[in-house]
Formats: C-alpha cells, structure tokens, sequence
C-alpha cells in the first residue's frame, strides 16, 4: 500500500472498483480508495510506468478534423475556449504579458488563441504526433518530453497552465516544482483538475466522467491541489468552479459516453457522416440540457472542475 501522496498515510478507505467506460482500453477493473487521514481520492495501486501507455489510444489528444462534423466540434471547441482564456489572459496581463507555456498542449488549439492575441506562447507534450499538429495547424511552437527534462530556461515564463494534466502524473509533486523553476519571480502557474468534491462525483460515483479509471491515477479536491501547490512554494491567487468547455461536456459524457465525439473518434467507430452528425447533435443536446445544473454546482464551489492560480511565494 503506498502513501498518500498529500498527507504521506497509508491508511485508506475502498470506495469502489472502476474500468475505463470511456475509450475501452481494457476491461480491468481497478480500486478507487479514498485516504484514511486527509481524503484523497486515488487509484490503489497505480498502474506500473511501463504499462500506463497502454491504456492510451492512439489520437487521445484533440486535432481538428476534416469533415463537415469535424469542423462543427472545432467551432464549437473554439467556442468554449474562450472561458479558459479569458481566465489566462488576465493572469497574463497581471505579469507583463508571457511567454506562456501549456503544458500537455495536445494539437494547440488553445496556443493558438493565445497567439491571435499577440501572446508569446509554447507548448509541451508527451506526444510527437501532437506537438507536430500544434506546430503546423495552430503555428505554435511545441516540443515534446516530459516538464521535468525539458530544454527549457529556468526563470523564462511569466505563465504556466496545465490544463487536466497533474491527475495523469505519477508524481505530481515533481511536475509542479518543475513548473516553480521555470516560472519568472511574479510568474503564475494555473492549474485545473477534476474536481472530487463536485456534486457530479457525489452524485455519479464511479459513472462520474472525472474519475476516468485507469488514466486518472488521482481525484483530487481543491484543498488538495491547494496543498501539494503550498508544498512547493506557492501561494493561491484565484480559484474557479466553472469551466464552460469541462463541466457540461464532462456531465454529458458520464451520462452518455457512448455519444462523446472525442470517445468515438478515438475508439474509431464506425459511422456514417449523416450518423456522425445525428450523434454529434444529440451530444450537444445534452450538454446544453446540463448547463443550469453545472452552473449551480460551480455557483456553490461544488464544480466538476477546479482551476487555481498560484504564484511563488
């Protein structure tokens, strides 16, 4: 039994046991456990390194695609970014205006908002095949490895995001110091995560689209993100419960993953593009459907996820 990653105790509590509902990399069950002493929700035990690959599909990142409902998702995708940015640009403008780096960048599309309006952005990856969308459909430069190897100057961003990234991480501790390093001495780190003190997680349980079993290796609360930022050396700016492209869509595909367009794309189901679009459409219908709901639950800091910005002390 290992320990808990916040508070170091080994003591936990099963909640549930859990398969991947969303992409059907495998038909494993894995154990959720909460920890017996400060309540972080975890997978128990994690999956070894060398096989967390696997449960990865190929294409788990989002790159506009060419159809007619492809450009229909990048509209929409476009959309509901704005929410993120908005969030980022006023840190931005608070410490000078970048370079901004995006950690975990996928295809670049939020970079390449950025970029539109005049900020100097890179992007970082796990994935080749993503920084080289990054790079070519949004003109955003993005390398690939890992935060803590990077070739990247210590000092040299004035803002940092990881946007659903720490959960991912084995050792997220290492993933934030990181970050510290390379953040300019008024930089801000913005983080967002699932967020399991979120009426959808108490109400949805194992259902609930955020603990993504076995790819999100934690379930983290705000009070725990705030934690493990303390423990590095930041202090907390802001927080914010909503997230215009996360909770309604994230609430959509608990209730109905077999209609998430990124799930079928990836998990390469077949259709036509008149079923493509059917499907598409009765997807949006039901994130438009949990928009009161998720704007109540974020009203109540109860959101589906959390976005906090830090600063180094």
């Amino acid at each position: 039994m290992s320990a808990c990653l916040v508070c170091g105790s080994p003591r936990t509590a099963s909640l549930f046991r859990a398969s991947d509902r969303l992409y059907h990399t495998t038909a494993e069950e894995f154990e959720v456990v909460r920890c017996g002493e400060c309540g972080l929700v975890r997978l128990e035990p994690q999956p070894a390194a060398d096989q967390l690959p696997r449960y990865y599909p190929r294409g788990y990142w989002y790159a506009p695609q060419g159809s007619a409902a492809g450009h229909l998702e990048e509209t929409y995708r476009r959309f509901v970014l704005h929410d993120h940015v908005r969030f980022v640009v006023r840190a931005l403008r608070e410490t000078g205006g970048g370079p901004l780096l995006d950690v975990g960048c996928g295809g670049g599309l939020f970079l390449g908002l950025l970029r539109k309006q005049g900020f100097g952005v890179v992007g970082l990856d796990v994935s080749h095949e993503a920084a080289r969308v990054a790079w070519k459909q949004q003109q955003a430069p993005a390398l690939c490895g890992s935060l803590e190897t990077a070739p990247l100057r210590a000092g040299s961003f004035a803002c940092i995001t990881m946007f659903h990234v720490l959960e991912h991480l084995p050792d997220p501790r290492r993933y934030l110091a990181a970050a510290r390093d390379l953040l300019s001495a008024d930089g801000r780190l913005i983080v967002q995560v699932p967020n399991a003190d979120s009426w959808q997680f108490r109400l949805l349980g194992r259902s609930w689209n955020g603990v993504d079993v076995p790819r999100h290796l934690y379930d983290f609360r705000g009070r725990d993100l705030e934690r493990l930022l303390v423990s590095v050396g930041f202090e907390v700016v802001r927080r914010k419960y909503f997230s215009l492209r996360d909770n309604p869509a994230g609430l959509a595909s608990s209730m109905a993953p077999a209609l998430d367009p990124m799930a079928r794309r990836v998990r390469g189901v077949r259709e036509s593009g008149i079923a493509r679009i059917a499907k598409d459409l009765m997807y949006f219908a039901l994130v438009l459907g949990a928009l009161p709901f998720t704007v109540a639950e974020a009203a109540c800091h109860s959101g589906s996820t959390v976005m906090i910005e830090s600063r180094k002390r």
